[in-house]
């Protein structure tokens, strides 16, 4: 079964660890939210992952399922 490419907007910066668990999915900063995106396989992975944002106080502001599986070349990694 295909991942889901998805694109979730969190308020603020992301602490890095978050994504520890989640080796496809890359972060990019914008003025004042963090964009979180990347492949997820299925619909328990896309809970644990926001559950782990949860976990971490993070406020998620949208969670986005975009069609296709690459990555937007705009965007810029996180470091």
């Amino acid at each position: 079964m295909p991942s889901s490419y998805y694109e979730i907007r969190v308020a603020g910066v992301l602490p890095p660890e978050v994504l520890l668990d989640f080796e496809k999915l890359t972060a990019s900063v914008e003025p004042v939210e963090t964009v979180v995106h990347g492949p997820l396989r299925d619909q328990a992975a896309l809970k644990g992952l926001l559950d782990r944002l949860e976990t971490f106080g993070v406020d998620v502001l949208e969670v986005r399922r975009l069609h296709g599986t690459a990555r937007p070349a705009d965007e810029q990694d996180f470091t």
